[in-house]
C-alpha cells in the first residue's frame, strides 16, 4: 500500500472556501440577471450585473459555459479557471451584486492567468461606474 503523501485533490482551508450563499444557484436568477443586468465585455468573457434583489451586502457570482466552448473536458476546465478566480478576488468583487460570467469560445484556449486578469479587469470597470 503506497502512503498518501498529500498528493491529488487538494481543499482550500475552510476560510478561503467560497460558500453556497456566494454563488448564484437557481435558473431564475441566473436569466433575471443576464436579461436585466449591466453588460461588460471582455475578449474572453462576458460580465453581468445587477444589484441582489434581496439586498444582501455580499456578492454572488455564477458561471455559464456553453457547448461552443467545447467539450465538457474543456468547459469545466473553464469553469474551474472562473470560479479559482473569483474565490481569490472575493473581497474584490463589488458589494451587494450578482455576477454571471458567461464564456466566450476564445476562453478554452485562454488558460487559468488570463482568465484571472480579464477577470479582475472587468470586476474593476464594474467598480469605477
Amino acid at each position: 500500500m503506497v502512503p498518501d503523501r498529500g498528493v491529488g485533490r487538494r481543499t482550500a482551508r475552510p476560510d478561503q472556501r467560497l460558500p453556497r450563499r456566494g454563488r448564484v444557484r437557481k435558473r431564475v436568477d441566473y436569466l433575471a440577471i443576464q436579461g436585466e443586468g449591466r453588460r461588460l465585455a471582455g475578449m474572453h468573457y462576458l460580465l453581468f450585473a445587477r444589484p441582489r434583489p434581496d439586498g444582501q451586502p455580499e456578492a454572488r457570482f455564477g458561471v455559464t459555459v456553453s457547448r461552443k466552448v467545447g467539450g465538457a473536458v474543456v468547459r469545466n476546465k473553464v469553469k474551474r479557471w472562473v470560479r479559482e478566480s473569483c474565490r481569490r478576488m472575493r473581497d474584490d468583487l463589488p458589494a451587494g451584486v450578482d455576477l454571471v460570467f458567461v464564456a466566450r469560445p476564445s476562453a478554452a484556449g485562454a488558460g487559468y492567468g488570463p482568465t484571472a486578469r480579464e477577470l479582475a479587469t472587468l470586476a474593476r470597470r464594474l467598480r469605477g461606474r
